[in-house]
């Protein structure tokens, strides 16, 4: 339902038509209940402000004006509408429809200011290459002027493109070191901000009228972070630093200290700042077979001098020759000591950031877009699915007990959207009720407002056939449906610990599958379809990868 532009295929900037096209370009269907509606509207929502967030203003536009059409047009005519337990949720969707209206009017003039760039950019481009093709083909010139023009104009036409898409773009296969790290920094900086919400006093409510009041560009910016965390990044870099330096060293090269190290807020002593190459250069240099030059002899030190607090002694310097350097001293040579990071003497390992400088301060959510990693049968684009590759096992142990008693277990798969990828940060284990065959949530409303406190999206689900094979029951593929209207990358995991193959990752096909159990009104437990791919892997290939790195928590809703 939420999904992705589509993106021109030249991969030029979309006009706000386009955008509001491709908006309206969705399956709705008046049978699925209400309240999977609604949700698929909240996280439609919390996807645009990501994509806000991250400076993405054509896909914030086309979710904004989905919203709107789906709260509008759509639900306000659901069957369900006039129910009185509905009226509320459909008054508050139309509340959060008029935030929408303000945030494209913002968007708006973005949006065209670079489609426009973009046009009087392929204008010049075309005029140099016209130039370009009259320069090579005329025969008047000579050799050398002919070539200086030809120099000048390709100088011209390299000096004029535009990145109209400066964001890194990333394989999920490719990239899983990074994928983990950017997921990593990105939700520490997200639960930080949201816990400087919570300590600057502002309530679960307010903060939800603040996100969906018009344009939220950081709000949250001013209330400022805990000096704990910014002591704890300082020390980061510094340690990442460290590592960088020591690397070099091992190495055999010295470089000079990085511009990103901050100075520590203990004060050291001051040192000399003299290179030993200054040292040298005011004396004649030894000539060719003379004997070394004996040391220059250290002036005897005054009483007084005492009396002052004298620096700590520098680590002796390892034996050289005293004539290997006469022609030139070694590149960046100096006497100053590495830079100490912090009060800490031993730095953790950190060979892998360390030979790369793009990461030695975590890499920055913003500079990078994972691109879409399988398509949906009718050939929408699916966002890539980080799973945690140690899920399976811990929720096999939390649900162990019910599995030994032949009971199946679920649990909801919650996380966040980050650099066009959702990664799997909860494992939300609901209040249940199981049997042999089934497995049914309770108290769904408990589930969604903690989804909604820690500002998550449901991803998919998570079960066990603990006597059953690894396969979609009808009654599986029902309950998937619903998650895939809400967000068409949801995922179905199923353990089947007993059998082999012992697990798997599904999804709905669309077409035909959606279709199929959308408009399937049959009653009971196992009933077939007619149609046999009604569901397929989503991971060997797919859009869903496990990844190793990745931290997540269990949280545990159960009485």
């Amino acid at each position: 339902m939420a999904g992705t532009a589509r993106p021109s295929p030249s991969g030029a900037p979309l006009t706000v038509g386009e955008i509001v096209q491709q908006a309206n370009t969705f399956e709705y269907n008046s049978q699925i209940p209400l309240r999977y509606w609604l949700r698929s509207a909240d996280t439609i929502q919390k996807e645009s402000r990501i994509y806000e967030r991250e400076g993405n203003d054509q896909q914030t536009y086309l979710l904004l004006f989905r919203h709107a059409i789906l709260v509008l047009e759509k639900l306000s005519q659901h069957p369900e509408a006039k129910q009185p337990q509905n009226k509320a949720a459909l008054a508050a969707a139309n509340k959060v429809v008029r935030s929408d209206l303000a945030a494209m009017e913002v968007l708006k003039p973005r949006i065209e200011s670079r489609y426009a760039a973009y046009q009087e950019h392929l204008a010049t481009r075309k005029t140099q290459d016209a130039a370009l093709r009259k320069l090579e083909g005329g025969q008047e010139m000579g050799g050398l002027v002919d070539g200086m023009g030809r120099a000048s104009l390709n100088s011209a036409r390299s000096s004029t493109r535009v990145s109209f898409d400066h964001k890194t773009s990333l394989d999920a296969g490719d990239s899983q070191k990074i994928a983990a790290l950017i997921a990593q920094s990105e939700i520490r900086r997200r639960d930080t901000a949201r816990r400087a919400v919570r300590q600057a006093g502002v309530s679960e409510e307010e903060e939800q009228e603040r996100r969906t009041g018009g344009v939220w560009d950081g709000w949250e910016s001013g209330l400022g972070r805990p000096q704990s965390y910014k002591e704890e990044m300082d020390l980061s870099k510094d340690i990442i630093e460290a590592g960088r330096r020591r690397e070099s060293v091992q190495n055999g090269h010295c470089q000079r200290p990085s511009s990103v190290l901050r100075p520590s807020s203990y004060h050291y002593p001051t040192i000399p700042n003299k290179s030993s190459q200054s040292w040298r250069s005011d004396e004649p240099q030894p000539q060719p077979g003379a004997p070394p030059r004996p040391p220059p002899k250290i002036p005897p030190i005054q009483p007084a001098a005492f009396m002052q607090p004298l620096p700590p002694s520098l680590p002796p310097k390892p034996p050289r020759d005293p004539y290997a350097y006469q022609s030139a001293p070694p590149p960046y040579e100096s006497t100053l000591p590495p830079p100490i990071p912090g009060k800490y003497s031993e730095a953790p390992d950190t060979s892998f950031r360390a030979q790369s400088p793009a990461l030695s301060e975590g890499p920055n959510a913003l500079e990078y877009t994972f691109k879409p990693s399988a398509y949906l049968e009718n050939g929408t684009p699916l966002r890539t699915v980080f799973v945690p590759s140690t899920l399976r096992s811990e929720f096999l142990r939390v649900a162990a007990v019910n599995t030994r008693n032949n009971i199946e277990t679920c649990g909801i798969l919650c996380g966040t959207l980050i650099s066009n990828a959702l990664f799997v940060s909860k494992l939300v284990i609901p209040e249940q009720k199981g049997t042999s065959d089934t497995c049914e949530t309770l108290n769904e409303s408990d589930l969604f407002d903690f989804c909604d406190k820690e500002d998550l999206m449901v991803l998919g689900w998570i079960h066990t056939h603990p006597s059953q094979t690894c396969f979609m029951s009808s009654r599986d593929c029902h309950t998937h449906c619903g998650y895939q209207v809400m967000m068409p990358e949801s995922i179905a995991i199923v353990c089947a610990p007993s059998k082999d193959p012992s697990w798997g990752i599904f999804r709905i096909t669309d077409p035909p599958g959606m279709k199929t159990l959308l408009n399937c009104g049959q009653s009971g437990l196992f009933h077939p379809h007619n149609v046999d791919n009604i569901y397929t892997d989503a991971s060997k290939p797919g859009h869903v990868h496990e990844l190793s790195g990745l931290d997540f928590q269990i949280v545990d809703q159960r009485p």
